[in-house]
């Protein structure tokens, strides 16, 4: 007897969906044919294993098991289940009336229960594309499919419950997402707020207009002033998710694996800090079996480097292209992906090996060679890729001890969403959200300049020796400020405190 069901595969972040056929004719051997990889080929060992602790028969005959379509490779152990509900319904076990309109996804361990998965999220994406009726996964992974509108979703904890529900003896029942909880990634303004920093107005300031515009940062200071500190609050002034931005950071982490056990769809900004020793397939993604990397992981949050230069050139350098266009496409010889990456690149360094150039009261121990060295390790068209450079310098013990309440995150915050709202707007029906993702066209529309500002910029620009990029990188700041100031017209005063935030390129002037 032939019988059909449904499943899914990944492809990037996105899913297609793989019919499942089972034939179960006369003959005595097994055969999965398909392009599976060796977790699928070893699922005939946990499904026959399950069927004998749970009381079903495995055929004795010749079991042809066909996953189209053929020319996609198939991967992993969420097949199990997909392919034991269809070896039973074959062999005259289970009703395979309903199993057209489901799709069915999981892993089985010996005794029969199910595993969870990863990928949850944009199987149940594509399952209502395609109009089933239903997906069935893992009780673990259920909260995160059902997020998904217009689709029934069913959460298992063992094969006797799935087959139950086909054969209508005991039907499941469905799982509805509940949108006020979600999995928190990242800092939450219940756990850090920027009313714990005292003093650094200025640095506060620079990280209030990267908030606002979207745009990347580099903090140069001494240890122990509160680089990490800061940098640790920003996603508790980012303006919260809309549904689009959560749905597809969501996607994302699934696809990924990391999203938590009986979670939902993420409510919070990610904030994603990678070691120094990352490597490049870890940090854009790919490897044997594609997988998101951390630039992707931290799409519609900050992806946060601490002390930069520790980091490989070659990591470094990967990270030009995805700053730039919003997207990583990794290739192989076998495929193509490609996974979104427009996240807020948040990073710090310390201004010498030591870590005490520019301390007003410690003294530096390095020598010019090696301070140079030091700022070699990161290229000059990296730095032009970051909007706004700002020095961070310790905080007196006098500010410290002080007693006056600092701004709060959320009064920050409240500033920051009045920005970017002038910001939907004025991009609305583009594929652009914020001031830092304007290309030039965009840029000479709505960063033009009076005399006296033009005058401005162009003597900082040839006193400082920027490059082009640069060049609008302080016009997109620029405006960002205008937008913060409630103004429609860039002047010479949001001009002058742009050109402030290019600190990083003025010091390496004094060291070079």
């Amino acid at each position: 007897m032939l019988v059909k069901c449904y499943s899914s595969a990944l492809i990037g972040i996105d899913a297609i969906t793989i019919t499942i056929e089972v034939n179960v004719s006369p003959g005595v051997q097994t055969y999965i044919v398909g392009l599976p990889d060796n977790a699928v080929k070893e699922s005939q060992q946990r499904i026959f294993s399950a069927f004998e602790n749970n009381g079903f028969r495995v055929p004795g005959r010749k079991i042809v098991v066909n996953m189209a379509p053929a020319g996609i490779k198939k991967e992993g152990a969420l097949y199990d289940l997909p392919i034991a509900l269809g070896l039973l319904a074959a062999s005259g076990q289970m009703n395979p009336d309903m199993l057209a309109s489901y799709v069915v996804l999981g892993e089985l361990s010996l005794d029969g229960n199910l595993k969870p998965i990863a990928g949850a999220l944009p199987m149940a994406i594509k399952a209502r594309e395609e109009h089933f009726a239903a997906v069935i996964v893992p009780c673990e992974n259920a909260r995160e499919a059902a997020v998904i509108d217009g689709l029934e979703v069913y959460g298992a904890r063992n094969l006797q419950e799935v087959v139950a529900h086909f054969n209508g003896t005991l039907p499941m029942k469905r799982v509805t997402a509940d949108m006020g909880r979600g999995d928190v990634t990242g800092a939450s303004a219940g756990d850090v707020d920027f009313a714990d920093v005292k003093g650094q107005q200025v640095v506060k300031r620079a990280l209030e207009i990267a908030a606002a515009g979207g745009h990347n940062i580099l903090m140069v200071g001494p240890p122990g002033a509160g680089k990490t500190m800061l940098a640790r609050r920003i996603p508790t002034i980012m303006p919260p998710m809309t549904a689009d931005e959560a749905l597809e950071t969501t996607k994302i982490h699934s696809v990924a694996g990391k999203m938590g056990v009986d979670s939902g769809l993420m409510t919070t900004r990610p904030f994603r800090s990678p070691h120094h020793a990352i490597s490049n397939v870890a940090l854009v993604g790919g490897g044997s079996n594609p997988q998101p990397g951390e630039i992707s992981l931290s799409h519609n949050g900050v992806l946060f480097l601490d002390e930069m230069p520790e980091y490989s050139r070659s990591v470094l350098e990967v990270m030009r292209q995805p700053l730039e266009d919003g997207v990583i496409t990794v290739s192989r010889a076998r495929y193509s992906v490609e996974y979104p990456a427009r996240f807020m690149l948040v990073a710090s360094m310390n201004p010498c090996p030591c870590g005490y150039y520019t301390h007003p009261e410690k003294e530096c121990c390095c020598k010019i060679g090696d301070i140079k060295r030091y700022h070699a390790r990161i290229s000059g068209p990296l730095l032009d890729r970051i909007d706004i450079h700002i020095e961070v310098m310790p905080v007196k013990v006098s500010e410290l001890s002080q007693s006056h309440s600092e701004e709060t995150s959320a009064q920050i915050r409240a500033r920051v969403e009045r920005a970017r709202q002038v910001q939907t707007q004025r991009f609305a029906g583009t594929d652009v959200h914020t001031n830092a993702g304007m290309n030039s066209r965009m840029v000479e529309r709505y960063c033009r300049l009076g005399r006296g500002s033009r005058q401005l910029l162009d003597s900082a620009i040839e006193q400082m020796g920027l490059s082009a990029r640069a060049y609008h990188r302080i016009l997109k700041v620029a405006r960002t400020i205008a937008d913060l100031d409630g103004q429609e017209d860039v002047g010479s005063a949001h001009i002058a405190e742009a050109v402030q935030y290019r600190s990083y390129d003025m010091m390496a002037g004094r060291i070079m």
